[in-house]
């Protein structure tokens, strides 16, 4: 079994079980795992540790009693094995910034979460411990011809407004055309959620668009990812992953005004597996990395 469907299959057994007292060692030894790398295997997947991943799993069902049952809050607090009340209000006001008394005494809702999804991508070991698979390696500069706008990360339809612009362009260009898709994303501009983005391929083309440039992208140092899925779904577990990369190889980030690239082998497939390139700064390797 995958590394992924065994944390698959861990989500769904502790759903099943979030009554039960629930611990390391009772999810690792349902999947026949030693677990202490069961536990580094969790927290490298889900970026989080599995006791944390639990208590906001039961905070959630919580949510649902609370919303829809006349449970008391003292069994319901010793149902979901919050240890006693005081604990389950306290983890609860922490989570979602209102007591367990007040969401049942108000008109107030909170939205039930969804088992979250796990990301395919291929996993590295490193001085004992696990981390999203990565490789240093030199990105050679290249000339890039595409569409550049403009992203605010404050707004509700950022990921629809870099949709947009990766269809008008893979709609623009001749379908017979074998190439790879680069995704420019640059840092964001100084106390500023916008960034500049631009999407484009590796050749001369012309495209009678708005905002249509080319650009010449130098040569850096990298940290490369590979991954599965769409990147505007699993952005926060890649900055997770990055920041167990960096932690883990002892490497540090480059102040460069390329925050990263995606890269895709086939402009007409942008749903496929895909590499992203990260600048940082060339530190000596560890033997171990």
């Amino acid at each position: 079994m995958e590394h992924y469907e065994v944390i698959e299959k861990a989500l769904i057994h502790i759903e099943d079980n979030l009554d039960q007292p629930l611990s390391l060692d009772s999810v690792s030894s349902a999947f026949h795992m030693s677990k202490y790398y069961f536990h580094r295997l969790f927290s490298a997947i889900m970026g989080c540790s599995l006791n944390e991943y639990i208590r906001a799993r039961r905070l959630n069902t919580s949510v649902k009693y609370i919303q829809d049952s006349n449970l008391s809050l003292t069994d319901l607090a010793y149902q979901l094995n919050f240890g006693t009340p005081s604990s389950f209000s306290r983890a609860f006001k922490k989570q979602y910034g209102i007591s367990p008394n007040t969401l049942r005494n108000s008109e107030k809702t909170i939205d039930l979460a969804d088992i979250p999804p796990v990301i395919k991508r291929p996993i590295k070991h490193i001085n004992g411990d696990i981390v999203t698979d990565f490789t240093l390696t030199n990105f050679d500069s290249i000339q890039i011809s595409g569409l550049a706008f403009e992203v605010d990360l404050s707004t509700n339809d950022f990921k629809e407004v870099i949709r947009f612009h990766s269809k008008m362009l893979t709609d623009s260009i001749n379908h017979t055309m074998k190439s790879p898709c680069y995704v420019i994303y640059s840092n964001c501009q100084p106390d500023s959620p916008k960034f500049k983005a631009l999407v484009g391929i590796p050749h001369h083309i012309k495209m009678d668009k708005p905002y249509f440039f080319t650009v010449d992208v130098p040569d850096f140092f990298c940290s490369k990812f590979n991954y599965y899925g769409d990147l505007l779904e699993i952005g926060d577990v890649f900055i997770t992953d990055f920041a167990r990369f960096l932690k883990i190889s002892r490497q540090e980030a480059e102040d460069a005004d390329i925050e990263l690239i995606q890269v895709f082998e086939d402009v007409h497939n942008l749903e496929s597996s895909y590499h992203i390139v990260v600048p940082v700064k060339k530190l000596p390797i560890d033997s171990d990395v």
